[in-house]
């Protein structure tokens, strides 16, 4: 089996866990900024919140697979960028050089991908 075939398939599954593991990120590192303080971490919680609907959604929906794919690339790029935010504020240091840029870029291309998504025919 495909991690791609259907909704309700393997691919389907990991979006719904990354949505609810995001979502439970973002929660943790919004109280740990509130009680701690960090600007990095509070943006990386914010980014979190915000994207976990978008993995619950598709991982509940399914959509095709041009959907499900940028859905995977901006999981990627969520997970540079907002490590790379919270390495600054608990590490000191960051990820790798250009691990935000290259995780904010990654975010920019999954969200076109997911427009493009919408104009995706699949083939008969």
């Amino acid at each position: 089996m495909s991690l791609f075939e259907k909704p309700g398939n393997d691919g389907s599954r990991l979006l719904v866990l990354a949505g609810g593991l995001v979502g439970a990120a973002g929660v943790a590192l919004s109280a740990a900024a509130a009680h701690r303080g960090g600007a990095f971490t509070g943006t990386a919680a914010n980014f979190l919140l915000m994207h976990a609907p978008v993995f619950l959604a598709v991982g509940l929906a399914g959509g095709n697979r041009c959907l499900r794919i940028a859905s995977l690339v901006l999981l990627a790029g969520l997970l540079l960028f907002a490590g790379d935010l919270i390495a600054r504020d608990f590490l000191g240091a960051r990820l790798f050089p250009m691990s935000a840029p290259i995780g904010g870029t990654l975010l920019i291309a999954g969200w076109l991908a997911i427009a493009v998504s919408a104009l995706w025919r699949p083939r008969r």
